[in-house]
């Protein structure tokens, strides 16, 4: 069963900043509630074939996962995949501009579970899109706030 969370907020900032903030790994601990440490492992800056370790509490339990990082246009959209850990999974950022000058974040995650993954793959995607909205609202508050 493939799991496919799609979530979306608007940030009354200008593209631009929200773009940049969310897209630099080493603001994941700031805004995902679930993501404790980044760690790189291949020099910055970030841009297509960056890998970036994440250590992550998930469903009460600890996870490492190293993503890579494998479409960049900046201001538009990001697009990572794992390269190692318990579900594969690929993440994508997009952006775009609303009339008023806010921004319209879109949060997609979306993998094909294999193994034991596979029977808890429904649950996995609930608790995805809670977490999801959670972290896309700390975000929110965190720009909107300066």
């Amino acid at each position: 069963m493939a799991v496919d969370v799609l979530t979306e907020i608007v940030i009354e900032r200008p593209l631009e900043v929200v773009a940049a903030f969310s897209a630099d790994p080493d603001n994941a601990p700031k805004r995902y509630v679930n993501i404790k440490s980044v760690e790189w492992k291949t020099p910055r800056p970030a841009g297509v074939g960056s890998q970036i370790s994440f250590v992550a509490e998930f469903l009460g339990r600890r996870m490492v996962y190293t993503y890579e990082m494998i479409s960049w246009l900046p201001s538009e959209r990001l697009v990572m995949r794992t390269k190692e850990g318990p579900f594969p999974m690929e993440t994508q950022y997009i952006w775009e501009p609303t009339p008023d000058g806010s921004t319209r974040m879109t949060l997609r995650n979306s993998g094909n579970p294999s193994g034991f993954s596979v029977l808890v793959a429904p649950f996995m995607a609930m608790a995805m899109r809670r977490a999801n909205r959670k972290d896309l609202l700390r975000l929110k508050e965190l720009l909107e706030m300066g």
